[in-house]
């Protein structure tokens, strides 16, 4: 049995925040480990030709009612951001950077939190700059590090992995061979650790 988790991540969904704010106590308390890979939902969403799903005013509504019960529910902060959607290239890419270095969760908490969790424009250097810094980490040499061609490369990389491995939203989560999709999978991630469920 797998004791990894692939938890492919885009820091334009909300629900990715929700998860992220979970995974790694989940997958932790049973004997697992998160291997975090950002990559890119709208390119996904491209090669598949479907829209975001607030493109539907209906869905939206309700989307962003049932974030807020979630948040509320883990007890973590919403702030719902006034750019939505964010353009999350710059982001993904630190995301990457940060994890070269070795800091793949500090830096997906840190951004994560500033776009949802207080409503930040992650799309901005100095924002980006600023919630990696806050988190304990070295924004400026992650963004640097974030215009080198291995982080562009690497996440080209992780989005066409999620696009062979049947990925098509954010976020997805893998234990071994088996996908499960969206925030409200973490339970059946952890009986899937533990072998408890049929994949």
């Amino acid at each position: 049995m797998s004791a990894t988790v692939d938890f492919f991540w885009e820091p334009g969904s909300p629900y990715t925040y929700l998860a992220a704010t979970q995974v790694e106590a989940v997958v932790g308390g049973a004997g697992g480990t998160v291997v975090w890979k950002p990559f890119l939902l709208g390119k996904v969403f491209e090669a598949l030709g479907t829209k975001l799903p607030a493109s539907v005013p209906a869905k939206a509504a309700y989307m962003f009612k049932d974030v807020a019960r979630w948040a509320q529910l883990y007890g973590v902060p919403l702030t719902m951001p006034k750019v939505f959607p964010v353009h999350s290239l710059a982001a993904s890419r630190a995301a990457i950077a940060a994890g070269q270095l070795g800091h793949s969760a500090a830096a997906a908490r840190a951004i994560l939190g500033a776009y949802w969790g207080q409503g930040q424009d992650i799309s901005q250097v100095e924002v980006l700059s600023a919630a990696l810094n806050h988190a304990g980490l070295d924004g400026a040499a992650i963004l640097a590090r974030a215009q080198e061609q291995s982080v562009k490369d690497q996440l080209k990389e992780n989005t066409e992995e999620a696009l062979k491995r049947g990925v098509f939203g954010a976020p997805t989560m893998f234990v071994g061979d088996a996908m499960f999709w969206g925030n409200d999978r973490l339970d059946m991630v952890k009986l899937a650790l533990q072998g408890r469920i049929k994949h």
